[in-house]
This record gives C-alpha cells, structure tokens and sequence, in this order.
C-alpha cells in the first residue's frame, strides 16, 4: 500500500503535536554548531516534560508517535526504529494516463490544488494558479535549457545505428554519456554523427558511463544540427517539431540540461505577466537536470539511493530577495523539484538561503523539516521515484496517496507532459 506506516504515522499523530516553541527547542538542544545534531537523550528528556505537562504519557502508542515526531523535528530519526520500503511509494497507473503530448496550449493543463493546512484537493486550470498566490509571494523558477542531446550514428568499422544521451561536457571535446546497444560502444570503438562530428569511447565507467571524445573541442553547432530533443523513454513517439518549444520553459536561458524542469512547462508569458501584475515577484535559480532526477530507485530502502550529483548556482540577488520576501511574510514558491533540491541545498537552519554554486545531490524523503521552501508547483511524478518521495515528504505521505488516487480517478494526465499540482 502507497506509503502505507509513513501515512499511519502521520494520521496518528495529527492532533498531538508538540507547540512549535517545542520543536523549536528540540532542533537546537545543544546545537552549538550548525550541523551538530541534539542527542536523543536532550530529545527524549524535552519530550517527557512536555508530556507530563499535557497528561498522556499514559498511552504509549501516544507516546511511541510522539517520539517518532519530535525526533523528526530534531532530524535524529533512527533509521532502525523506523524502517522504510520502497514499496510505499508505488501505485499503480494507467498507461493511458502517461500524457504523450503536451495540452495544445501551456496554461491549459490541469491543476490540482491541496491545502496542506485544510486537507483539501480542489481542480483548476493551471491559468488560474494566481488566485492562489498572495501579494509579496515570490516565485522561483529554474532556467535551464534542454540541449538536443540525444545524438544518432553509427560505429565507423561495422555501420552499427548507435544513440548517444550526452550528459555533459567533461572538457574540451570530451563529453560524459550515456549510449546503447552497449556491446557496441566498447573501449575504442569509432562513431560517426552526420557528415562532419565523429567520436571516439574512449572509457567506460563501472556504473556503464562512456566518456566520448570528439573530434573537435567545440561541437555546440553540431550537436544542434544533428542532436534530437530528449523525450524521456515514457513518451513513447518520435521526436517531432513541437517538442522543439514544447519541451522547453518559456524563460529558459543557461543550456545544459538533459531534461526539462516540467513544472515550468505550464507557465505562459502571458501568466507570467499577469502574476507580476499582482505583485509576486518571478526570481530563477539554475539546476541542470541530469539522468539521476529519474532514474528509479532500485534499492529497498530509499533513504541509501544515491542521486547523481547535478550541478546549480543560486546568485546573490536571488538568494537576498527570497530572505527578503520571508521576512516581509511572503511565501517562498518553488516551481519544480529542481528548484526545491536547490535550494535546500543552501539554506541554514535558521531557514536563510545563501548564495553558491556548485554540485548537489540531496535526497529528501520523509519525515523532513523544509526551511526554504512554503509552496511547491510540481507534476505527477513516476512510482518509486526520488521526485515522489519529496512531494510526499513537502505534503505528506497520507496526503499524496490521497491526491495520487483522485489524479487516477479523474484521469489527470502524469509525468513530463502531464497536468500539474499546487501544494500550499
């Protein structure tokens, strides 16, 4: 069952909860230092007091939820008393449901609403999305840009048809990648892409990486020549001039990603506009989306799933005007998980989000404590997916298993090209 002791913890626990001074005390006990954690011990002693204060310390299924939520909040969950499965983040979905094409206009997918606070699920279209944000909202958006980096040859020697997913540049000429069929593009195997871009394996690493070396250190030009848009392996047709636009955001500026950040696939100029209009204000961060965003996790517990690490840069305008706007009360509204691992990527515990660049490779599953992010725009995302573990960690896990079989229900379109949702 989706999320099945994830969502029986969470409804046990719904009405006792500790105040927030309490949680808030708890994340600092003895934190004299940012990353120094409090000992389950100050956990437990803070606990107990509390408990003898408000009278149940008398049921000790109220007690052992307890405890479970308030090291949650002092992030000193034990995984061994608290055993998680993959299997709580599958459901079964319809192939029919798997969007194919994109709605014939952006902002007319569909929207699902839930109000984290009411436990509500409401159906919009996504160009009404504005009536949810307030006045001094700001919106964070990623601007990368998909490459055509999906590249179809052949071997020189055999005129064997090989593909290539680059996945990024390594230096001059020398790209990191992905290719199939595999026994072809073996150590020092020669490839041909059109009449002028040629290749060359000349590694293969353990985790069945290629890096290829071109035969000259600036191939942009050809890759856009002869390089396809990489549809991911759901949107099973071929590649045709819409893709070109559709798979692309609006505002999308720095190239460089494999995948597009499909939460910003709904947003038109026009909204865009109209937003800034009523006073939210649009900043961007910049997170390259790799092949580690989707690919599935195949270990049994997902907490050990290693993300291939994706590269981002959060600049020093955006990362003042987001603390700004929370300190003003406005809402911080990510758009995509992209922008979610970004950011929390570089935000002190006192939920103030800094400037940087540079690599990530956050995993975030429940339970988690969100500092930078209050509002997340996302899609419906594949079973078992890092992507769907955060969703269900931003707006729990009872509640997205909720959402997920009304999406069903009602036919909601899912993944890439899918409708999307708001969660306040």
């Amino acid at each position: 069952m989706l999320f099945s002791s994830i969502a029986y913890i969470e409804a046990e626990f719904e009405n006792i909860q500790a105040p927030d001074a309490i949680a808030e005390q708890l994340c600092h006990v003895g934190a004299s230092q940012r990353k120094q954690r409090p000992s389950i011990v100050a956990t437990c002693s803070i606990f107990t007091k509390w408990c003898i204060g408000k009278r149940i310390a008398r049921s000790g299924q109220v007690f052992s939820l307890c405890i479970f939520r308030l090291l949650t909040l002092s992030k000193v969950v034990p995984k061994f008393l608290f055993p998680m499965h993959i299997d709580e983040f599958h459901f079964e979905l319809p192939e029919g449901l798997i969007a194919q094409h994109p709605a014939p206009i952006r902002d007319h997918s569909r929207l699902m609403v839930l109000d984290r606070g009411e436990k509500s699920v409401r159906h919009h279209r996504f160009n009404e999305i504005g009536q949810f944000l307030n006045s001094g909202d700001a919106l964070v958006v990623n601007r990368t840009r998909v490459f055509p980096a999906r590249l179809r040859g052949v071997t020189t020697v055999e005129g064997t048809q090989i593909e290539l997913l680059l996945i990024r540049e390594k230096n001059g000429g020398r790209w990191l990648a992905m290719g199939r069929p595999g026994k072809r593009l073996r150590l020092g195997a020669k490839l041909e892409f059109g009449d002028d871009l040629r290749g060359e394996v000349t590694d293969r690493r353990a985790d069945g990486r290629l890096i290829v070396d071109f035969n000259r250190e600036k191939i942009g030009s050809s890759i856009c020549r002869v390089g396809e848009v990489p549809l991911p392996p759901y949107i099973r047709r071929p590649v045709v001039a819409a893709d070109l636009v559709r798979y692309q955001t609006v505002y999308a500026r720095d190239s460089g990603a494999i995948a597009a950040p499909t939460a910003g696939l709904h947003f038109t100029t026009g909204l865009l506009k109209r937003l800034i209009e009523s006073d939210v204000s649009i900043t961007s961060i910049l997170l390259h989306v790799g092949p580690g965003t989707f690919a599935p996790i195949k270990v049994e517990d997902p907490r050990k799933h290693i993300l291939e690490p994706e590269y981002f840069e959060i600049d020093r305008s955006t990362a003042e005007g987001l603390n700004g706007c929370r300190q003003r009360g406005g809402r911080v509204v990510a758009v995509g998980t992209t922008v979610v691992r970004a950011l929390e990527t570089q935000v002190g515990e006192n939920g103030e989000i800094c400037n940087s660049s540079g690599w990530t490779d956050k995993l975030i599953y429940p339970p988690y404590r969100f500092r930078a992010v209050d509002s997340l725009v996302t899609n419906f995302h594949l079973p078992r997916s890092s992507l769907l573990m955060m969703v269900a960690a931003f707006a729990g896990a009872g509640f997205v298993r909720e959402a997920y079989r009304i999406a069903v229900e009602e036919e909601y379109r899912f993944y890439s090209y899918g409708d999307a949702m708001l969660i306040l």
